[in-house]
């Protein structure tokens, strides 16, 4: 394999491809990628195109944001090429020690979308150490009894290179009493032993130099080299001899200091001074003791099976004569649960939409156990309820994704728990808490306080007054739950909305735009909507009703008795045989006001004679109170007041001419339209006076009549078509509006006619009278009579002509009673029930259609009738 290329290529270069191959490249891109790479690379070396291992392509780098995640920063992506570029120094010695492979494993985290990978780079050692003795020289004490073929363990070389270029080997210079023998111990290491070939004697030389060298096995090999001195010393016969030659223990890490790790024991078969054996560690130690008497090593510190897994001493046993003997402690360290994990969050999303799917990558959490074995096995979980979970990613590494839907507006934040607990008797764990914020997205429409909305306004509001407020609510934040309202709809005209009412698009007021009348329009309906600010914008609509209340601003009008066109005002006649309770007349009014507004009551306000008659509070119809007698006056007169029930209530009146007489001869006198006299005495003369003048006239009348009759016969219909101009006046009829709102029942119009002050007996016409039209003889007082629309059927469709006139006979007067007569009659016949005509017992309502007259029925409606 070359050096700084990764053993896989798990992504195809081709861009079009990588859709259609992730599928069966997904497995691999979940394993490491690894390079091999030399130590000691020079800073900004390549170790490989990265982007490229990844799948990248170069115009992907800006956007993804290649970066490395590691506590030390060995290594860095260009930001150009996407190659993985040697940071900082790599000297494996002091990465990885002694370790047989030396592996550097990070994450490159790539951004937009969040992802990360896992990445390897294994240092490959060169031979850039060289072996070397922990002291230029050192001594060594031989007795010359020593036999040949004694051995004597010397100094070790140390080489933090492994594999070939560590020590191999020793060298000793040339000598003849000495040669030299490489052992290896179990663990692979190698010693030298310093053997004697020939028997020493200190009295022909005393003191030897030798050079020992240690070599490695690197191309070319580097060396190391010590000075021996020997020095020969008197004959010693017998050196210290250990019980082991190698000790081996095992020991805990977590043991506190002064803890006994073992006691080495040696024997000396000499006597006196040359078996006193003293210990003594062949090189100076600091983590351990040893007590030179008994042999004891104990430890002086606590250890850290993290640091240093196994440490091997040599112990010395020397006698008093010199002879030294060495053993073997090898000493390994048995691993504690003694760290707990660390919990590391790299990666971590500032803000979460609330509408992210689940399985959206939030952070990467990593996580690291200086134990090994189940003590160093850890396993990762979140504490409590929340919409997140944990997945495991790769060795110590786990992903932090969303579980399920998420809602800002009943959790805008999460305070989440990251625990990590190892497999240890007892196990060891370690949190993290980490705060997620919940981001807002436009998920929620505005909604309204109630579901409609009814608004009661009474008329004649000052315009621009508020008569209502909508309000509505968004749970969202920001722009998103901002709203303003607006009306969408109505059932008023579409141009004429905005005259009417306005909202406030902030607040939600609605604004009456002008002064409502209940009169001309009682409700409307409105459809408001409340929208908010969203992208897409959210809405929502209520409807709402607006009823005008009425107010009493409009007072009782009068419909009958209505004046005449001079401003006078008409009379009714009552026979003077009326029994009490008789129907005099009915003053009919209206009120354009609904309601309580509306209801009318009817007063008397003034009357000539109080008891004479009895006013319905109600209906307005006027009756008797009683018989009429002989001193009562023939002429009464009633103001009558007509109030409605508003508040503060709005009053009319109307004035009630009444004559009692029997004929309209006899009514005649009384028909003057001056005011009453206070005082009864003179009222009776002024009676008198005006029948004797009444009286005279018609006597002239009734001469001239006789006259006008004789000659009518002899002269032509041409000459005599009217007997005078006056006689045959034309009136065109006036008509009030129309009402059909109040108290009344049904619609009233009214026409009035005008009509001159002359009696006649007999009314002529030169053409025929066009619809519309009426004739009105002097003896009707300008008397009311309602005439139907156009429209409607006539029962005598005939006009009348020259040829139709009418003549009055006393006897006629005589025996209609109240009649009036008239020289012609409307173009319309109306009929009306029987019992609306008054009780005269010799005319029937038939017989007077026929006869063409006019009078009134008992409640003073006008009824004409044509000759069929």
């Amino acid at each position: 394999m070359r050096e700084g290329a990764p053993e896989r290529h798990p992504v195809q270069r081709r861009p079009m491809l990588l859709l259609f191959l992730l599928p069966l490249f997904c497995p691999a891109l979940c394993e490491q990628i690894r390079y091999k790479i030399p130590e000691e690379m020079p800073t900004g070396s390549v170790v490989g195109n990265l982007a490229k291992d990844l799948g990248f392509t170069v115009q992907e780098l800006p956007t993804r944001k290649l970066r490395i995640s590691s506590k030390k920063p060995y290594f860095s992506v260009s930001a150009t090429s996407g190659d993985l570029l040697v940071s900082s120094r790599l000297d494996r010695e002091q990465i990885c020690g002694k370790k047989p492979v030396c592996v550097l494993e990070f994450e490159t985290v790539a951004e937009n979308p969040l992802n990360f990978y896992h990445v390897s780079v294994e240092l490959e050692d060169i031979n850039d150490h060289m072996p070397k003795f922990p002291h230029t020289s050192s001594e060594l004490q031989i007795s010359e009894s020593a036999q040949p073929g004694t051995r004597f363990i010397l100094e070790v070389a140390e080489d933090a290179d492994i594999a070939l270029n560590s020590l191999q080997n020793y060298k000793l210079s040339l000598s003849p009493s000495f040669s030299l023998v490489n052992k290896e111990k179990q663990d692979g290491r190698k010693y030298p032993e310093l053997v004697l070939e020939n028997t020493l004697d200190r009295e022909q030389q005393n003191f030897y130099r030798l050079v020992l060298t240690a070599l490695d096995g690197g191309n070319p090999p580097l060396s190391g080299t010590t000075e021996l001195r020997i020095q020969v010393t008197d004959a010693n016969d017998n050196p210290p001899v250990f019980n082991q030659e190698v000790y081996k223990v095992r020991l805990p890490e977590n043991v506190p200091p002064g803890t006994t790790v073992l006691q080495v024991t040696a024997t000396d078969k000499d006597e006196g001074m040359n078996s006193e054996i003293s210990y003594s560690f062949y090189r100076a130690g600091q983590v351990f003791g040893l007590d030179s008497k008994t042999g004891e090593i104990t430890t002086r510190r606590t250890l850290d099976f993290e640091e240093i897994k196994e440490y091997s001493i040599v112990v010395e046993a020397r006698d008093g004569g010199g002879l030294v003997a060495q053993c073997t402690v090898e000493i390994n360290i048995q691993d504690e649960n003694d760290n707990s994990p660390e919990v590391t969050i790299d990666s971590l999303l500032e803000t979460i939409l609330e509408n992210a799917a689940p399985g959206t990558l939030i952070a990467l959490i990593k996580i690291h156990d200086g134990d090994s074995g189940e003590n160093g096995e850890v396993n990762c979980r979140l504490d409590g309820e929340v919409p997140f979970k944990i997945i495991s990613s790769s060795k110590n590494s786990y992903k932090l994704v969303t579980d399920r839907t998420l809602d800002r507006e009943l959790t805008p934040e999460y305070n989440v728990t990251i625990t990590a607990t190892d497999r240890g008797k007892p196990p060891l764990s370690s949190s993290t808490k980490v705060t997620l914020h919940i981001g807002d997205v436009n998920d929620n429409p505005p909604l309204f306080q109630q579901a409609s909305y009814l608004v009661y306004v009474a008329e004649n509001n000052p315009p621009g007054a508020s008569i209502a407020q909508v309000s509505a609510s968004d749970p969202d934040l920001g722009s998103n739950g901002h709203i303003s309202y607006s009306i969408i709809a109505s059932d008023l005209e579409p141009q004429s909305l905005w005259s009417y009412v306005t909202v406030n698009a902030q607040s939600g007021v609605v604004f009456a735009q002008r002064a409502f009348d209940h009169e001309q329009l009682r409700s409307f309906q409105l459809t408001l909507q409340a929208r908010d600010q969203g992208s897409p914008p959210l809405s929502a609509n209520v409807s709402m009703r607006v009823l005008v209340g009425d107010r009493n601003d409009n007072a009782p009008r009068v419909l009958y008795p209505a004046l005449e066109p001079d401003g006078s005002a008409l009379f009714d006649m009552v026979p003077r045989a009326a029994e009490p309770g008789y129907l005099v007349t009915k003053v009919v009014a209206v009120d354009a006001d609904s309601g309580h507004n509306a209801w009318l009551s009817y007063h008397v306000l003034q009357a000539s004679d109080p008891g004479l008659f009895n006013l319905g509070l109600r209906t307005g119809e006027v009756r008797t109170a009683r018989a009429l007698g002989d001193k009562d006056a023939a002429r009464q007169r009633l103001l009558v007041g007509v109030r409605d029930g508003g508040q503060p209530p709005l009053s009319a009146t109307a004035t009630l001419l009444l004559v009692f007489a029997d004929s309209l001869q006899e009514a005649l006198p009384d028909l003057s339209d001056r005011p009453l006299s206070p005082d009864p005495q003179a009222e009776l003369q002024f009676y008198l006076v005006v029948a004797l003048a009444l009286i005279s006239v018609l006597f002239l009348l009734a001469v001239i009549l006789a006259i006008a009759l004789r000659l009518r016969h002899s002269s032509s219909s041409s000459v005599w078509g009217c007997f005078q101009p006056g006689f045959c006046s034309e009136s065109r009829p006036v008509v009030p509006p129309n009402y059909y709102e109040g108290t009344l029942p049904y619609s009233y119009n009214l026409y009035g006619a005008h009509a001159t002050k002359t009696e006649c007996d007999f009314l002529k016409c030169s053409e025929p009278l066009s619809s519309g039209q009426g004739l009105l003889c002097p003896e009707s007082s300008g008397a009311l009579f309602p005439l139907g629309d156009a429209s409607e059927p006539t029962s005598h469709p005939e006009p009348l002509t020259a040829d139709s006139e009418r003549r009055c006979s006393p006897t006629e007067r005589k025996t209609q009673g109240s009649i009036r007569i008239f020289s012609a009659a409307t173009t319309q016949s109306l009929a009306y029930p029987t019992d609306w005509l008054p009780d005269y017992s010799k005319i029937h309502p038939f017989n007077l259609e026929r006869s063409g007259f006019l009078l009134r029925d008992k409640y003073h409606r006008t009824v004409v009738g044509r000759r069929a």
